[in-house]
């Protein structure tokens, strides 16, 4: 797939879910509003200090609080004036895996010969993530050309966006990839250059 512009895909730092390894055991009333940590502020910063010199000319962001706050952050460390939130960039719907342990829905995400399309009741599959984020990579990519381009979110956006931008056409591709926790499935604070 050829780009017209170069991508950073950055996840937002800890929030006290993760601090308490509590990961996703939180309604789905409370995730748009869950902060950042001192620690995940720490973090996002010491991050966005590894982009200066790469001359990040356009961030969007989720609209989420954990990633406003990483935006905001990243965006007075380089200097970038704006910040464009997306409504397509925020964090996957577990549906009814909401508020329940990680274990359970990582389990039903992971069951079947098509674990691209397990969607739970009132949530998202993990094709309705790339049917998403293909959209706003697509207008994206319309709209501008040579810049580059910062995008801030979550864990499976980033790491289904990353695929797309490599050019993965089949499930079994993006998952071998996300074992690789370097390049396509981001840690907390991770930048992950595509």
């Amino acid at each position: 797939m050829k780009l017209n512009n170069k991508y950073f895909l950055l996840r937002h730092g800890q929030t006290i879910y993760q601090k308490e390894n509590r990961q996703r055991n939180y309604e789905a009333s409370e995730n748009p509003t869950i902060p950042l940590t001192d620690e995940g502020k720490q973090m996002v910063a010491e991050s966005a200090g590894k982009l200066n010199g790469e001359n990040i000319s356009l961030i969007f962001s989720s609209p989420y609080l954990r990633t406003k706050q990483t935006a905001e952050i990243t965006t007075k460390i380089l200097g970038v004036e704006k910040i464009n939130y997306d409504e397509r960039l925020v964090d996957i719907n577990l549906g009814i895996f909401m508020g329940r342990p990680m274990e359970e829905s990582f389990n039903f995400y992971m069951t079947g010969d098509k674990k691209f399309d397990n969607r739970p009741e009132a949530g998202e599959s993990w094709n309705d993530i790339l049917k998403r984020v293909k959209s706003f990579l697509d207008d994206v990519e319309k709209k501008y050309e040579n810049e580059i381009i910062l995008i801030v979110s979550h864990a499976d956006p980033i790491w289904i966006m990353a695929g797309y931008l490599r050019g993965y056409k089949d499930e079994n591709v993006f998952f071998e990839a996300r074992k690789d926790r370097e390049n396509s499935y981001p840690k907390l604070a991770q930048i992950i250059k595509v």
